[in-house]
């Protein structure tokens, strides 16, 4: 069985992922690696980018391992994240808020004389 770590590149907040493959094909002529497995009884071939490919592996423990960290400073920075995430939604609230108060005073004084609102007139 061979273990292989590869980047994620479309999700920002899940950067890699690992799997085990029983089977891959690769050449020094070609720019990918063709991982083979069996879905549903069907072989499957999965083709991707070598620069991709973090490592490629027999060594289950160092497998394990390297994922276990992976993951370790995955959680530390989803942490991060998910903290500035809420921040960044008290602080889109407390802007709402306050924008809606501003926009409230100024509603109940555009019926003042002094206000040229055409509104007023319709």
């Amino acid at each position: 069985m061979y273990y292989v770590i590869k980047r994620q590149k479309n999700n920002p907040t899940k950067c890699f992922i690992g799997f085990q493959v029983p089977k891959y094909i690769a050449s020094k002529n070609s720019d990918n690696v063709i991982f083979e497995f069996q879905k549903d009884g069907k072989p499957q071939r999965k083709w991707v980018a070598k620069k991709d490919i973090l490592f490629l592996t027999e060594d289950k423990d160092f497998f394990i391992k390297t994922m276990n960290e992976l993951k370790s400073a995955e959680a530390v920075q989803q942490k991060l994240v998910d903290e500035a995430q809420q921040k960044l939604n008290e602080s889109v609230e407390n802007f709402t808020q306050n924008m809606n108060n501003k926009l409230d005073e100024f509603d109940d004084l555009k019926d003042n004389k002094d206000v040229p609102c055409i509104l007023k007139t319709l």
